[in-house]
């Protein structure tokens, strides 16, 4: 996507089902006038439409919604060209839920009992080009999907370069390019290859499972 202005609200999409939960998300997200919901959307097929005339920065997603669902909606997204970052947002943490989102290829999992500012930021974060996956999202997957405890690394990760490794970790923390650019002195064309490359060695289709990946999970 092209660059924003620093100083305008992000632009999104939400969809979701229930009416009066996107109403009270709106308001949520639009509190501090740092984002901007452009369109709502009750089914997939909504949010395909709005995003084609809208071209939002960002879209939030439901799970469950009847007709074209949010998988669905989000399989046909990533096909368009140029799609905006995307992160589910439902009530239901399920382990089949995380994994499948991640293998679509959204960069962000939330919950939609998230505190308001926690929603406000991922929405920043995700414009920036970072990953957002909220807390207890990583601490339940972590007894199931790491064999020998959270201080097992995955092998892997033994392949990266003391550089890649510094990538990883800003990754991990949800940082932009622009952002680990900043932190490590280098240009973002430059992260753009560092992060393409540690994708590569840890086989993570995104920047979500290579932060997992870097504390120790495996998922899909």
């Amino acid at each position: 996507m092209t660059a924003r202005p620093t100083d305008s609200p992000v632009r999104i999409v939400l969809a979701d089902d229930e009416p009066l939960l996107r109403a009270g998300l709106r308001v949520v997200l639009e509190a501090e006038r740092t984002v901007k919901v452009v369109a709502e959307a009750a089914d997939g097929a909504e949010l395909l439409e709005a995003v084609r005339r809208h071209h939002p920065e960002v879209v939030l997603v439901d799970v469950q919604m009847p007709g074209v669902d949010g998988f669905a909606a989000l399989r046909a997204l990533a096909k368009e060209p140029d799609p905006p970052p995307a992160a589910v947002l439902t009530t239901f943490d399920l382990d089949g839920y995380i994994s499948e989102a991640l293998r679509i290829g959204v960069q962000g999992f939330l919950l939609k009992d998230a505190e308001p500012g926690a929603l406000i930021r991922a929405v920043l974060d995700l414009a920036a080009g970072g990953a957002v996956l909220d807390p207890r999202i990583t601490a339940r997957l972590l007894p199931r999907l790491v064999a020998g405890g959270p201080e097992r690394i995955p092998p892997r990760l033994d392949e990266l370069t003391l550089r890649e490794r510094q990538v990883l970790t800003l990754i991990a923390a949800g940082h932009s390019n622009a952002a680990i650019g900043d932190n490590l002195g280098l240009a973002e064309a430059t992260v753009k290859k560092y992060v393409s490359a540690v994708l590569a060695k840890l086989g993570a289709q995104n920047r979500v499972q290579a932060a997992l990946l870097a504390q120790g999970l495996g998922v899909g």
